[in-house]
């Protein structure tokens, strides 16, 4: 049979070229550390390493939403340290102006440091998260939180109750901020009986304090009626011969609270002292429990500046307004540690997810090198085969080619 020259060299061509092939393809499965160069090589295996590369992508923004997280809610605990510590101390200096032995100029120094007090709160209340939001508006974060109502001389909240979250596993969402609303402007407002006013001629003047802030403010979420106004308002008749009688929307107590009445002496009712003045026998004096209120502990402390600026004595009055800041101070500080617990316990949850995701990370790792990583001795050894293949194809090529009929008559 005849063998063309052109036979002969596309034969050893073929040859080189695909000795080349494989040998390139040994190189990539080298370089690209994975036996799977296109789906053709294995379907299968293909799609399950295009699976396990998506359940790794998603595992990896777990943990970039993780790092977020853990940032902000660290920013977050340690504004909140901050403020506890500031309340802390507003709470000792209030205590101490209330005992009654500081004179005018002690209790303006008092007052000046409360002062002082207040711009941190504020500006701690106003702390910014680590992407330049504020901590505290909520999901308006371009916000700022609190600001000073120039008209009313209240410091209000600008924000929304809303907590931005991001996503840390498939099933578990964790929030990243809280609200200043619910951190620092749901404090309740200590209540404070209304001023007396003599309903019926006979009492000359009247005076309604505070005394025991505990037992009046239990009295009062017992007794405040939100469906009628008329029973929040507190009556002491004066009946004869020389007694009292109080009354609530009109009516007596049940069971009746009454006592023997004198002139200027003090009736102790539910944690309220109430002095009124006249003679006996008849007349009446009402007094209201107010409307249940929030505030916020920047408005608290404007209010004990102000009780602390007032000249005069410490009297009844000032010490009710001390035992007034001193309660929604604590109730303050007792929301911040409320939300202190909180921010623990997402960080201890994130903490253990994270370790998770971690473990899940390290198995769909492995996973995905069994499926599709290359076996380096194996493909060491193919390399160094290709090589010498194609080292003899080329040198056989060249022996082919160079042969002709002039070889022979030499």
């Amino acid at each position: 049979m005849r063998i063309t020259f052109n036979s002969k060299f596309n034969q050893s061509l073929d040859g080189i070229l695909n000795t080349q092939k494989r040998l390139l393809r040994a190189q990539d499965q080298m370089i690209k550390k994975t036996k799977i160069l296109t789906p053709a090589d294995d379907p299968s295996g293909s799609a399950k390493v295009l699976g396990v590369g998506q359940n790794l992508s998603q595992l990896s923004q777990f943990e970039q939403n993780g790092i977020a997280v853990k940032n902000n809610l660290g920013v977050e605990e340690t504004v909140l340290a901050s403020v506890r510590t500031a309340m802390d101390r507003a709470r000792v200096l209030a205590i101490a102006a209330g005992n009654g032995s500081y004179a005018e100029s002690e209790r303006e120094a008092v007052a000046s440091e409360l002062e002082g007090i207040q711009q941190q709160l504020f500006d701690l209340m106003n702390s910014r998260n680590v992407e330049g939001g504020y901590l505290f508006s909520g999901f308006q974060d371009g916000l700022q939180a609190f600001s000073l109502d120039a008209s009313t001389g209240q410091y209000v909240f600008n924000g929304d109750d809303g907590q931005k979250a991001l996503q840390i596993s498939p099933g578990v969402t964790l929030p990243v901020n809280d609200s200043g609303k619910k951190v620092f402007d749901s404090i309740q407002v200590k209540p404070q009986p209304t001023a007396p006013v003599i309903a019926v001629p006979g009492p000359t003047s009247a005076a309604v304090n505070v005394i025991n802030p505990d037992v009046f403010n239990s009295f009062y979420i017992n007794n405040y009626d939100k469906v009628t106004p008329a029973n929040n308002t507190i009556s002491v008749e004066l009946t004869a011969p020389s007694n009292y009688q109080i009354l609530r929307g009109g009516a007596a107590l049940v069971p009746p609270v009454t006592g023997a009445y004198t002139s200027g002496q003090p009736i102790n009712f539910n944690g309220l002292e109430i002095v009124v003045n006249g003679p006996a026998g008849a007349g009446r004096v009402d007094f209201d429990l107010p409307a249940p209120e929030k505030t916020n502990i920047l408005n608290t402390l404007t209010e004990l500046m102000t009780a602390l600026r007032t000249p005069g004595p410490v009297d009844a009055a000032f010490q009710a307004s001390v035992a007034k800041a001193v309660g929604e101070i604590d109730d303050a500080s007792t929301s911040v540690a409320s939300a202190r617990s909180a921010i623990g316990g997402r960080i201890n949850v994130l903490d253990s997810i994270n370790g998770s995701n971690a473990d899940l990370e390290i198995l769909a790792t492995q996973y995905q090198a069994d499926i599709a990583e290359v076996d380096f001795s194996k493909v060491i050894a193919d390399l160094t085969k290709e090589e010498t293949a194609l080292q003899a194809v080329q040198a056989t090529f060249n022996t082919v080619t160079n042969t002709s009929l002039f070889d022979y008559i030499r």
